[in-house]
Parts: C-alpha cells; structure tokens; sequence
C-alpha cells in the first residue's frame, strides 16, 4: 500500500530510495530529477576516473577486459568501444518482457546508485537514465539471464542498449527501436565512456526491484491475511480465549504478539463469540484457528527483516570497481564485491517461506469450514445453498490447495544452489533474481488463497446471523459483500475470487 503521492518530484540527492519513493515512480509516473550534491559528487568520481584511465596501471573495467578477461589490456584509443561492445555482448536475456513497473524501478535504483558518486561516471548517463523514467520509454528486457553476481547483467544489459540507441523500447504501449524511442522523446543517444558501461549492469538492481515491488504488495496481504482470519474465527465459530494477551506475552516473540493484538481487536465486541461461551462442549479449536498467531506472527517477523534488508539495500551502490576519494586528496578505485546479490537472495527466498505459511493455514481454515468438520457450526457442507443440488464452493479449497502446492514449490531456496560463470573466476553466485521471480509468484498466489479464504468466511457469517461479529470483521464483511453477492446458487467463484483480489491489491483491507 503506497502513501498518497505529491506532485513534486523525486531529487536523486545521493540519498536513500524509500520503499514507497521507488513504487511511487514505477507505478505512478512520478517525475525524477538530479539534485546539487549528487551532481557534485559523481563529477568528482568521474574526473578520478578519467586521470586513472590515462595510467597504465591496470584498473578493472577501465582498461581491462571483464570476468576472466580481465588480464587483457585495453589501449586508449579502445575503451570507448569495449564499453560499447560489452553492453551489446552482455545483453544475451531470455523469456517473456519484465513487466513496465519492474522496468521503471530497475531504472530508478541504478540512477539512485549512479548517483551517490562512487561509480565514476559522467552525469549525462544519470540523466539518461532520469530521461528514460521521465518520458516513459521502457526498455524491453527479458526476464531471465541474471545469476545475480556481478550484477544483473544480461537484463541491466538490455536496459541500457535503448540508452545507446539501440535494443528495443516500449512507449504508449508500442514496442520500438531503442533510436525511434529515444527520437520520438526528442532525446540524443549516449556514447559510453571510461566505464561507464560496467557501470550501468555491475549492480543488483533488478532483484532490487522485484523485491521493492513485491514488498508493497506483501503490506497490503498481510492486512487482509489478518482481517481474513479474524474474521475466520467468527466464522467457524471458533473462541478467542487463544488471543489472551498474557498467553503471548509469556513468549515474548513480536509478531506473534502484534497478530493476537490485531485479531483480539477486529473481534472485539462479537456476539458469535458471547453466544458459544455457555456450554460449549469444545475445549481447544484446532491449529489454524488457535495458532494463527504463532503461525502468522513468525510469517510477519520474517517479511520485517526482508524489509529491512531492502530498506538497506536502496541506499548501497553495487558497482564495481568502486571510486573513493580520501580527505587528503589521495584517490583510489577499488575492486570488491559489493555486485553479489546473496543478502537479497536470502531474503527473497526467506520472503516465499513465509508466503507459504500465510497461504497455507489459510488454506487449513478454507478446508475446516468448508467440510463442515465442526458439529458446533451450522453452516451447510461447503457452504452449498442445498447440499447435493449445489455444490456450494467446494472446489475453491482445491483452487487454494493448488495455489499452496505451488507455492510450496517455489519455497526451494534457489540461493542455495551454486553454478559457476566466466570460466570459473565468478564461482559463486546468488541466483537472487531466481528467488525474485519465485517470491513475486508466491506472492499472486498468496493473494489468491487469502482472496478465496475472504469469500468462503464471508459466506459463512451470514450463517451466524443474525449475531454481529466485531466492528473490524464486520467492516471485512461489507467490504466483501460490496463485490460480491451472498451466494444461493451455483455460480463460478473464479469472477469472486478475481474482485476479491482486486480489493487485496488496492491495500483496502484495514485491520488496525
């Protein structure tokens, strides 16, 4: 869920990204400009660039050859054009396009870290890239090609072919030329300098971005995951002796404190609840009603630290080599690591874990309800109007199986599986794109099962009527029936598991 975006633009500022800054621009168009300081500072690592590509002194991407290569010496005359040929031999991606948002933020983080002036290029190229964003030229990239070390270079490659006027871009939705995109913006093509090229793909700022995007989209989940359990336990009739605040502040974990806080709250004041307290038979309900907060609340801490490390990462520059210029005056340029994707990996790959356990007791509950298994309920066997005739929504638990299965699958770390590049020089690498792509699914297929989790119990209430639940899982209730309509015949879920979706999407699900 993205803050209400003003009109002013973003100045690159050599400051941090915010999560919502770089969702703001890829999604919603929000201009970008170069600010005074950060101007300042890529001009003085640019001229330290510049000095070091006269010396004969080998530096890394400045007057060497890149990966294995690099023991080979580029003249003078030459480092124009291997800037040049290594955007063009790097740019080797397959599969289907990024989608446009992903693009746009991929393009706003490499710009942010250009701009923080430990890169070494000209400020034209940041410019280029801002010009890109502002008129809305889209490279077309492939999805697939990053091992997520030494940068994302096959898709970053791709992306900056239309800076030289070449690729291929996206404008008004039309794919084009890079030269025609860039013609019709009335913008001039780059030619590329002292490495400036290994610049523009030596970072992880496609993972980067799938990860930003995804974590905003995880804020608005999460919500409804929780408004749709709170509202769960009304509807399996289930007690909410299990959210007592001493009973989690004895373990003391975060998260699962906050959960039981925040389904207490959405229950408060329910009359499903006060009328099943007097001589239920029931002692404990099962796991995915008592434990929601266990469950859920380990599932929250897990997607806090994957934020954080991306909060981290939209402040970091992941070139290499890097320039730094000493109080003194002394001026080195370093060769390190900073391009490998391994603390983003893990994150994406902890991220799709804890989607799975969102879906999966989700699922759980969808199962419970819908088979009926508590004698103490008296909703209808898969919620049918009349059991046998109608099958009521019996196959939206095998859709929501399906979606958890799948997501089970994508919660194979990919990060912990190595294969070496570029003759074994890069031999370990982080896959963390793989895990970007992977934790992006899980995530539509989170938002589905939770959607169908929404729908089911949604149904479900109207069998308690006329008892009211809380104010919070009431306001879910409204917000539900508001697209979708009590259900007394057979109809296809799949149009009410797609507008329940929606309403997830939107960040619409409020829960404290």
């Amino acid at each position: 869920m993205v803050s209400p975006m003003s009109d002013k633009p973003l100045k690159l500022d050599s400051q941090s990204l915010s999560l919502t800054e770089v969702v703001q621009v890829a999604r919603n168009a929000k201009k970008v400009t170069l600010g005074d300081t950060a101007i300042a500072a890529i001009s003085k690592a640019q001229q330290i660039v510049s000095q070091f590509a006269r010396k004969q002194h080998p530096v890394y991407g400045l007057n060497t050859g890149f990966g294995s290569l690099s023991h080979v010496r580029i003249e003078p005359d030459e480092i124009i054009a291997v800037q040049r040929n290594l955007i063009r031999s790097h740019a080797a991606g397959v599969g289907e396009p990024l989608a446009d948002d992903v693009v746009r933020a991929m393009l706003l983080i490499l710009a942010a870290s250009l701009a923080r002036g430990r890169s070494g290029v000209r400020t034209q190229l940041v410019e280029a890239i801002i010009n890109l964003l502002n008129h809305n030229i889209i490279p077309v990239v492939p999805s697939r090609g990053s091992v997520g070390a030494s940068g994302d270079l096959a898709p970053l490659a791709h992306a900056a072919l239309v800076l030289i006027g070449e690729g291929e871009a996206k404008v008004n939705g039309k794919v084009c030329s890079g030269a025609d995109a860039l013609k019709a913006a009335g913008l001039e093509k780059i030619t590329l300098q002292a490495k400036e090229g290994l610049a523009l793909i030596n970072g992880t700022h496609l993972m980067c971005a799938i990860g930003v995007l995804g974590l905003c989209d995880v804020e608005a989940l999460s919500t409804a995951a929780i408004a749709a359990a709170a509202m769960a336990i009304d509807a399996c009739r289930g007690t909410d002796v299990s959210l007592d605040e001493r009973l989690h502040a004895v373990r003391g974990q975060i998260g699962q404190m906050r959960v039981a806080a925040w389904l207490k709250k959405q229950l408060a004041g329910s009359q499903i609840i006060e009328d099943h307290k007097v001589d239920d038979p029931r002692v404990q309900d099962p796991y995915c009603l008592r434990a929601a907060p266990q469950v859920l609340g380990a599932a929250f801490d897990t997607i806090d630290y994957v934020r954080d490390i991306f909060k981290r990462e939209l402040g970091a520059v992941t070139d290499n080599p890097l320039v730094f210029a000493d109080a003194d005056g002394d001026s080195k340029i370093v060769s390190g690591g900073n391009f490998h994707g391994m603390p983003l990996a893990i994150a994406l790959d902890s991220l799709t874990i804890a989607l799975c356990h969102i879906a999966g007791i989700a699922e759980r509950r969808i199962n419970w309800l819908l088979t009926a298994s508590d004698s103490e309920n008296p909703v209808n066997i898969y919620l049918s109007p009349q059991p046998g005739l109608h099958s009521g929504l019996m196959i939206t638990q095998y859709t929501a199986a399906a979606c958890c299965n799948e997501i089970q699958t994508l919660a194979t770390p990919a990060s912990v599986a190595n294969i070496p590049t570029s003759a074994g020089i890069e031999d370990y690498n982080s896959y963390g794109v793989t895990s970007a792509h992977q934790a992006r699914t899980a995530i539509d297929l989170a938002t589905n099962v939770i959607a169908i989790e929404l729908l089911v119990m949604a149904e479900a209430m109207e069998y308690q009527r006329p008892l009211l639940s809380g104010a919070g899982v009431e306001r879910t209730h409204e917000l539900v029936r508001s697209v979708v309509p009590r259900l007394t015949e057979d109809r296809p879920p799949a149009p009410d598991i797609a507008a329940i979706a929606k309403l997830i999407q939107k960040g619409l699900f409020i829960t404290i």
